[in-house]
């Protein structure tokens, strides 16, 4: 009933707050007054649609979600204005209703602004956490955690294993040692799909990922009317609720001989709320989409056999038949990491970057972006781009041993984990850990697809979210190379 006096009072709404159009904004498909730009298909996969569009419009266009204008940037061209041309200007976030969590939303790096807060955290985030000395003290770490995931593999030689899942809770155990050297996620608890942490942050991206009107039409935020901040704000607390008796109990025993991420944190002064925050931001988004770039890296090799044997040849030749694949390895394994790269060309871990917010008024591609308009970055399209790409469509590794263009921000047309200011703080970790993951499971197992399926009747239909999954989970079978 709420819901139908709101919209019958939403045209009176659309008056009392509209404001003049400036001029000469980007081109975009017609926008109704209060609906906006209706596109039936856009709910599903607006990273094809949106791509689609662009072909029409061109590479920056204009559309109206609700009432707020959205502009996207569908080109390399695009992107640089956007992400280095004007980075100052459009560094502003966007935080969708449904993170505006109190407790949490203020100590947030991910949806806020760049205030001097933010950039205390990505300083210590980036000199503590990701650093090149931190990650290389912490690689025996890892690797016992990738042979933990080898062995519970190995008890599953012959059956039909549901791929994301596991590799989910080996990254989660990951990023346990790296935090406060405990695992968090235990590969034979059955019940951890749904009570445990990988079914929490599953949730968060699920519900971050449902349109919600408060997003469209602004006025409606304090009502949360499809309750959609409220469920996130119960998973929020059951994750903090998961590490807060290992946050006491580390501040209880002041043992500073700690060589992990939490001490970092205490011994720095953070809060408990800006330490849950903190780990919050580290385990969902990163273990979400490290897992789907994994998942989808087996899939395409599972589909190009010939590439697949290049990989194992690659590895045997590397590092023998005797020995478990380690992070000192990762350098002389050029065609597993080419490998990694065409994956995220073709299967950006984000397809939008998350949206950025200008903060004041200007131009980019000689058009108007109006102060607070919201920005997307269409990595999916750029990746595909067949003006950047040759076959942009396939599977081909073998592009990048043939050029030095790398994800570290300084080539648009290949950029995903963004770039400028923005950019994924957890860059190296992940393609570290994705590296070693993928290359142990390829070095370690012969793997075929369930009831003789061929690998060209794989489904590789996408499912967007706030991480761009299979649409189809993968289920495969390992068996122990001989």
């Amino acid at each position: 009933m709420a819901f139908l006096v709101i919209l019958l009072f939403l045209p009176l709404i659309y008056l009392f707050l509209r404001k003049p159009s400036p001029k000469n904004l980007p081109p975009g498909p017609f926008a109704w007054p209060i609906i906006g730009t209706l596109l039936p298909k856009l709910k599903k996969q607006p990273h094809i649609e949106l791509s689609k569009l662009a072909n029409t419009y061109g590479p920056l266009m204009l559309l109206k979600f609700g009432v707020e204008p959205v502009v996207v940037a569908s080109s390399h061209t695009a992107a640089m204005e956007v992400l280095k041309d004007q980075d100052r200007v459009l560094s502003g976030r966007f935080a969708p209703h449904s993170t505006r969590i109190k407790g949490y939303i203020e100590h947030s790096m991910v949806w806020a602004d760049c205030t001097d807060y933010w950039k205390m955290i990505r300083k210590i985030c980036r000199t503590e956490l990701f650093s090149t000395k931190m990650l290389d003290a912490q690689a025996s770490a890892r690797e016992a955690k990738v042979v933990e995931l080898i062995e519970f593999l190995r008890r599953k030689d012959g059956e039909v294993v549901k791929f994301a899942d596991v590799i989910f809770g080996a990254i989660l155990n990951v990023l346990g040692a790296l935090i406060f050297n405990k695992d968090v996620f235990d590969f034979e608890d059955k019940t951890d799909n749904n009570l445990g942490m990988k079914g929490m942050i599953r949730q968060l991206m699920i519900l971050a990922s449902i349109p919600n009107l408060a997003d469209l039409y602004p006025i409606l935020g304090r009502s949360d009317l499809q309750g959609l901040r409220k469920a996130s704000a119960v998973c929020v607390k059951r994750m903090n609720d998961s590490w807060a008796g290992i946050v006491k109990e580390r501040r209880a025993s002041n043992d500073q001989s700690k060589n992990d991420f939490l001490q970092v944190l205490i011994d720095a002064g953070f809060t408990d709320a800006q330490i849950d925050a903190m780990l919050l931001e580290t385990f969902g988004p990163g273990s979400d989409t490290s897992t789907s770039t994994i998942e989808w890296a087996m899939a395409e090799l599972l589909r190009n056999p010939t590439k697949l044997r290049k990989v194992r040849e690659e590895l045997d030749k590397v590092i023998g038949p005797n020995r478990a694949v380690k992070e000192s390895d990762l350098p002389h394994l050029p065609y597993l990491h080419a490998c990694v790269k065409e994956t995220l060309r073709l299967h950006p871990p984000v397809t939008f970057l998350l949206p950025h917010r200008a903060i004041e008024t200007c131009e980019v591609m000689n058009y108007t972006v109006p102060k607070d308009c919201q920005l997307m970055v269409n990595t999916y399209a750029i990746g595909r781009d067949p003006k950047t790409w040759p076959n942009p469509l396939s599977f081909t590794p073998e592009r990048f041993l043939e050029s030095d263009v790398d994800y570290q921000g300084n080539d648009f047309h290949y950029i995903p984990f963004g770039a400028g200011r923005r950019i994924c703080p957890g860059l190296s970790l992940a393609t570290r850990v994705v590296r070693l993951i993928l290359g142990s499971l390829i070095h370690t197992f012969e793997w075929s697809l369930p009831n003789g399926m061929n690998p060209d009747e794989l489904d590789m239909t996408d499912k967007f979210g706030l991480a761009l999954l299979k649409d189809e989970p993968l289920l495969v079978i390992p068996k122990a190379r001989a």
